[in-house]
């Protein structure tokens, strides 16, 4: 079968920019191939810095032949009693351009119609392709575009040439006057050359030629395996390794079309500075991999990738040992600085940092997550409340500092380090930098509980605030993050075994603003419900059974674990058969009570023996299950409830609920709202029938 080969040759595209492109070529590519009904196997993509490559293997020669019936006006309307064609018929014909003699006759269910039946032949691929593949030149979506030349069309980067070959044959395509060719180029410093392509095999092969590894996985396994060289070549690989950051290998494997490593050094004095604002000066601006001993401290050197090989590779590492050497002391410069005033010199000048225009400065926001983390860690850590008030109180002021000021993801990293180095405690340096874990969905969590609860304090005072002044997010737009906030808040709360009213903590966080917010409880109700949201989702992203998920929070969400447990815990009976019938005899309870809300029952007005028996029953199971459900032993609770699904069915068959009697048919949807509210403690199990 043909395949198609379609390269797109450009100036140097942005790492970042290489992945997404790459992804919506090809998505582009099969969602306009299945408009065009041309059928095709495998479709992949290859990259480097210089090209974006597209390879569609069995892509067929053409559209499948179709059949149209198209119906058109009545025999009658069609035809006079002469048996011309009216006006009806000629204008039906016409439009579809066909002659009236085309029309066919066909017998309906509503009587003799005119039809036109229409043979269409299928388009030869060869001559769909040459708007199909502008189409996907038109079709990126970049983050930032330019124009070059006097062309009008914006791309990432200038295109520099095209190829674009359908059973080695070329497809006549141009865009902005570059015209597809057989031919690609080589690597542009070491073989500038014109590589000619014939098919996928020979795109692949000639490449590697000419010093382009056009494939990502293997050019990425390539940078491992240069990096991993350059230090065994220059230090003794025993005591020496890459301390191998997989985003910067993605990032690095992005910028070579052909990996080169080499090791340098730098001056031993630069290892004062903290091991991650070291890491961060080689990484965000140099792309360099730092190295480290067995026991994984850094050491003064470092590993950088070359796109290119040199002769001389004493003067390439001198070269960036320059470069290096430059961002180093500009770290050294800030950290020198920066310990020249303490943390707590720094708190009041938080007052010039605003957090929101509506909700005040970080110093107003740093008293309140003061007062939110004593009340938590009161509650969760009661030996260390001065400890977590005081990491709250220092936990911003790193903000502050030249060194966050140049590097904005050392926050909490620095405020940790010179936390330290101002004396405070371990455990308060280590909660100042992880209350921002988890910094991203699936990120790592706190390893102290300290950090944990101020975390959760900075988090709760930012989304009460923000739904506090109505900054509530829609479909398209949550600039405050909140839904990653309301992830966090969840994901700390879950590790940490935490049990926490939702609405109790919500509440005090809006009454901490004072007249700043609307702090009542119609606001509590919507940040709980906005947390909630994210709980469901979150657990159904997790496979979690979902109407168990809905069965417990359709009634109640304020304790996040607790709602764990009673979901874990209806999931887990739900095999039962037993339950399964009760379900949906609770469902029918639900129907029946519908707004009744009390729950007495007089002994008195029991006359069937059904439904005697189903309250003796209830009675000694209310019992029971008290403790259980007081201990969150909800797996008990449930496996004790089962009984009543016998007493349940018979009083259905034998007693008539809607009785004549006002007092006996009260007394028996108050028996039925007792059982239904005693099943509500753990969920609403009419959510759970089979379906």
């Amino acid at each position: 079968m043909p395949e198609l080969l379609f390269e797109i040759g450009t100036e140097e595209l942005p790492a970042g920019f290489q992945k997404p492109a790459l992804d919506q070529l090809k998505e582009n590519f099969i969602a306009r191939a299945r408009e065009l009904k041309i059928a095709h196997g495998s479709v992949s993509t290859l990259g480097t810095p210089r090209r974006l490559a597209l390879l569609v293997e069995d892509l067929v020669d053409s559209q499948p032949d179709s059949r149209n019936e198209l119906m058109g006006p009545s025999r009658q309307a069609g035809f006079d009693g002469e048996g011309n064609a009216t006006r009806a018929a000629i204008g039906f014909a016409s439009s579809r351009g066909a002659d009236v003699s085309d029309l066919k006759v066909v017998e309906t269910d509503k009587g003799e119609y005119l039809m036109l039946v229409q043979e269409i032949k299928g388009v030869a691929t060869t001559e769909l392709l040459p708007d199909l593949l502008n189409g996907l030149m038109m079709g990126f979506s970049f983050p930032k575009s330019m124009r070059w030349g006097s062309h009008s069309i914006s791309f990432a980067r200038p295109v520099q040439w095209l190829v674009a070959l359908y059973d080695s044959e070329i497809v006549p395509f141009s865009y902005q006057g570059t015209a597809a060719s057989d031919t690609s180029r080589g690597h542009r410093f070491m073989a500038n050359e014109d590589v000619k392509v014939d098919d996928i095999a020979s795109y692949k092969k000639n490449l590697q030629n000419v010093f382009v590894v056009v494939d990502q996985a293997e050019r990425r396994s390539l940078v491992l395996t240069e990096i991993e060289k350059a230090v065994s070549e220059t230090l003794d690989a025993t005591v020496a390794r890459v301390a191998v950051d997989e985003a910067l290998v993605d990032t690095v494997c992005n910028l070579v079309e052909k990996p080169y490593g080499v090791c340098g050094s730098f001056d031993e004095k630069f290892l004062q500075l903290p091991d991650e604002a070291l890491i961060t000066s080689m990484r965000e601006h140099q792309k360099y991999f730092p190295v480290v001993d067995n026991e994984n401290n850094l050491l003064p050197h470092f590993v950088a990738v070359n796109n290119t090989d040199v002769k001389d590779i004493a003067l390439t590492r001198a070269g960036h040992e320059r470069v290096l050497r430059a961002r180093l002391e500009d770290a050294f410069f800030f950290f020198s600085g920066d310990k020249e005033k303490k943390l707590e010199e720094r708190v009041d000048a938080l007052t010039g940092i605003i957090f929101q225009a509506e909700l005040g400065t970080m110093l107003e926001k740093t008293e309140r997550i003061v007062k939110l983390a004593g009340l938590l860690a009161e509650q969760f850590a009661p030996d260390s409340v001065d400890d977590a008030c005081r990491a709250a109180r220092l936990c911003k002021t790193d903000l502050l500092t030249d060194m966050v000021g140049e590097f904005p993801s050392l926050q909490g990293n620095m405020g940790c380090a010179y936390a330290l180095q101002d004396g405070e405690s371990q455990a308060v340096a280590l909660a100042i930098q992880e209350h921002y874990f988890p910094k991203r969905a699936g990120a790592e969590l706190p390893t102290s509980l300290l950090g944990a609860v101020v975390g959760l304090a900075d988090r709760i005072d930012t989304i009460s605030g923000c739904f506090g002044i109505g900054q509530v997010p829609t479909g398209t737009a949550d600039p405050f993050g909140l839904r990653r906030i309301a992830l966090a808040i969840l994901h700390l709360i879950e590790h940490f075994e935490l049990s926490l009213s939702l609405h109790d903590v919500v509440h005090k966080a809006l009454s901490l603003y004072g007249d700043k917010v609307n702090g009542g409880m119609e606001t509590v109700r919507q940040v709980v419900a906005f947390i909630r949201g994210r709980f469901v989702n979150d657990q159904l992203s997790l496979g979690v059974d979902a109407e168990a998920v809905e069965a417990v929070t359709t009634v109640a969400f304020d304790d996040v674990n607790d709602s764990l447990l009673k979901i874990q815990a209806l999931s887990a009976i739900r095999a039962k058969e037993d339950f399964a019938v009760l379900a949906a005899s609770y469902k029918r309870i639900c129907n029946i009570i519908k707004v009744n809300s009390a729950t007495d029952v007089q002994e008195a007005l029991l006359t069937e023996k059904a439904e005697q028996n189903l309250a003796s029953i209830f009675g000694k199971l209310a019992e029971e299950v008290q403790p259980l459900l007081a201990a969150r032993d909800y797996n008990g609770a449930l496996a004790a409830m089962l009984i009543l699904k016998t007493p349940v069915d018979e009083f259905f068959n034998e007693v008539m609920v809607m009785a004549e009697d006002d007092g006996v048919r009260a007394n028996r949807l108050n028996l039925l709202t007792a059982i239904s509210a005693l099943f509500l403690r753990v969920g609403d199990i009419s959510k759970m029938q089979a379906s």
